[in-house]
C-alpha cells in the first residue's frame, strides 16, 4: 500500500485486532487515536515533504523522493523544495538519507550505515526499551505510548509490505508492491474497506492526524538525542544528537505539508458516478495502465486483498503482545476502559 493511506488502515486493523485480544495497549490508543495513527506515518516516513514548488501558484507540491516534471496543479513549471535550517538548505532526499533507517530500524539506511540494521528478532527488544524509556523518562501521559504504538505499526507494515520479511502473500496485478499496483490498494482500502465496511470519515482522520503535536519521544527512539535509559544501555551505538535541531525542523514541517497535502489527497480517492458506474481519478486509473474502479476491485479481490490486511492487523498485534511481553510497565494498564453507556443506562437509569 503507498502512504498514508496504507500505513493508516494497517494501524486501525491492528488496534481492532488488540481490541479482540484484549490487550492492555488498546484502550491507551483508543483514547489518543489521531497520535496513533500519526505515530502510524510521520512517526516514521520523515520525507513526507514537498518535492517542488509550483512557479505558477508558489504552492509546493509532490512528495519528497518522487520524482516530478511537471506541477500536478497547473501543469506548468516547478523548482526544486529545499528545507532550509542553521544557514544550510537540504533536500527531501537529504532528509530521508539522514534519517530514514533511523525511524525504520530494520531496513532503510544508507549505504554507509547498513551495519546500524536492527535485526528484526530484536525489534521487540528494542520497542520495549523505548517503551520503558517512555515511562521512566517521558513522564506519566498516555499520548506518547499512543504514538509509540503508531511507530510500531508503521515498522512491520513496511516491512511485510515491501517483503523485508515475509508474512504477506499478496499477488496483484503485477506483484506486491509496485507502482502500478499501489493505487488499486489505496482505493480499495479507502472505499472498499474504509468507508463501505469500517465506517471511517477519511477527511476526519487524516486532518486529525496531521495536526498532533511533535513527540520528544520521537528524538529517542531515532536517537537523534543524548543516548540515555534502557534503549542507550541495550542499544548504544548510533547515538546522533547534533542532529536534533535539523530532525525537529524537518518533524514540523512534516505535519505543515500533511495538512496541505490532505485535502488534495481527499479529492485524489473521491469517487464520481457517470451514467450509474462509480470512477476513479484520471490520475491513479493511468497509474494503474487505465485500469477502471470495477477493474481495479476485482483484482483486488480475486488476490484477496481483504486477507491480505487481515493478516497484516495481526502481524502488527503480534508485535504488541511481544512488546508487552518484555514490558511490566504495560503489563500493569487495565484492558478496559469502563463501563459501557448500556452498562450504565442498566445500572443508573432505573429509579
Amino acid at each position: 500500500m503507498s502512504g498514508i493511506i496504507g500505513h493508516t488502515m494497517y494501524a486501525i486493523l491492528a488496534g481492532k485486532s488488540a481490541q479482540q485480544k484484549k490487550l492492555p495497549v488498546w484502550p491507551v490508543l483508543s483514547r489518543h487515536y489521531a497520535s496513533y495513527l500519526c505515530g502510524a506515518y510521520l512517526g516514521c516516513d520523515i520525507q513526507t515533504m514537498p518535492e517542488a514548488v509550483c512557479v505558477d501558484t508558489g504552492q509546493p507540491v509532490g512528495y519528497g523522493t518522487a520524482p516530478l516534471e511537471r506541477s500536478p496543479l497547473t501543469g506548468g513549471a516547478i523548482r526544486p523544495w529545499t528545507l532550509g535550517f542553521d544557514g544550510q538548505s537540504y533536500r527531501p532526499g537529504d532528509i530521508h538519507r539522514l534519517f530514514y533507517g533511523r525511524a525504520h530500524l530494520v531496513f532503510g539506511w544508507a549505504p554507509d550505515e547498513r551495519q546500524q540494521t536492527v535485526p528484526w528478532d530484536h525489534l521487540a527488544d528494542y520497542c520495549a526499551a523505548v517503551v520503558t524509556d517512555s515511562f521512566e523518562l517521558f513522564g506519566p501521559g498516555e499520548r506518547k505510548l499512543a504514538y509509540l504504538l503508531g511507530w510500531m505499526a508503521h515498522i512491520v507494515g513496511d516491512s511485510l509490505i515491501k517483503s523485508v520479511q515475509p508474512g504477506i502473500e499478496l499477488q496483484l496485478l503485477d506483484g506486491k508492491y509496485t507502482p502500478r499496483n499501489r493505487p488499486i490498494q489505496d482505493v480499495f482500502s479507502y472505499h472498499e474497506v474504509g468507508v463501505k465496511e469500517l465506517n471511517l470519515n477519511w477527511p476526519a482522520l487524516l486532518s486529525d492526524l496531521a495536526e498532533t503535536p511533535v513527540e520528544p519521544i520521537q528524538f529517542h527512539y531515532m536517537r537523534v538525542a543524548q543516548p540515555r535509559g534502557e534503549l542507550a544501555t541495550r542499544f548504544p551505538n548510533a547515538w546522533s544528537p547534533h542532529q536534533a535541531g535539523l530532525l525537529e525542523a524537518a518533524l514540523k514541517e512534516n505535519r505543515r505539508y500533511q495538512v496541505i497535502r490532505n485535502p488534495r489527497l481527499v479529492e485524489q480517492y473521491r469517487l464520481r458516478k457517470v451514467k450509474g458506474e462509480w470512477h476513479c481519478s484520471d490520475e491513479l486509473s493511468q497509474q494503474t495502465g487505465g485500469l477502471t474502479y470495477a477493474e481495479m476491485i476485482s483484482l483486488a479481490d480475486q488476490a484477496n486483498l481483504r486477507h491480505a490486511l487481515w493478516t497484516m492487523g495481526e502481524a502488527i498485534a503480534d508485535l504488541f503482545e511481544q512488546v508487552i511481553e518484555r514490558t511490566p510497565a504495560l503489563q500493569t494498564l487495565s484492558a478496559s476502559t469502563g463501563p459501557t453507556w448500556s452498562e450504565i443506562t442498566t445500572r443508573w437509569g432505573t429509579r
